[in-house]
């Protein structure tokens, strides 16, 4: 039977959504619009995982691939700089959606650079937590 999980991964810092610089991130938590987006995808099961810790995304994200229809990656600060996300997103057989919820073209130099975007199917930066769900519909779209 073909899998009907989509795998959500947010990296460092937010699981402090909904507090962490509302004027950038936005108030609501992620449990909060996590469970709108479940009311959304009913017939899907969404499953989130989050860490502050490059190594735990790495583990999770290989060990969770061949059950997963797709996955959605915000991995943060870690998307301007780590290799060894990249070479996870590289090595694993299924789809991974990268998704910023702040525009990072108009924000500090040092964010407008994504070394997760060559290798992930799209990227979406900039629709706050909507990004979200316009990942999870171009991954159902995209069966």
């Amino acid at each position: 039977m073909e899998s009907r999980q989509i795998h959500i991964i947010n990296g460092p810092n937010l699981n402090m959504l909904g507090t962490r610089e509302p004027e950038i991130y936005g108030s609501t938590p992620f449990d909060e619009y996590l469970d709108r987006l479940r009311d959304l995808f009913p017939a899907w099961e969404l499953v989130y995982f989050q860490s502050n810790h490059e190594g735990d995304l790495i583990d999770y994200m290989q060990s969770q691939a061949p059950y997963s229809s797709g996955m959605i990656l915000n991995a943060g600060a870690l998307s301007h700089y780590s290799y060894a996300l990249q070479d996870t997103v590289r090595a694993i057989e299924c789809p991974v959606v990268e998704v910023h919820i702040s525009n990072l073209a108009t924000r500090e130099p040092h964010r407008h650079v994504t070394i997760l975007s060559e290798v992930c199917v799209g990227t979406l930066m900039g629709f706050g937590l909507d990004g979200y769900r316009l990942a999870v519909a171009h991954l159902i779209a995209r069966r």
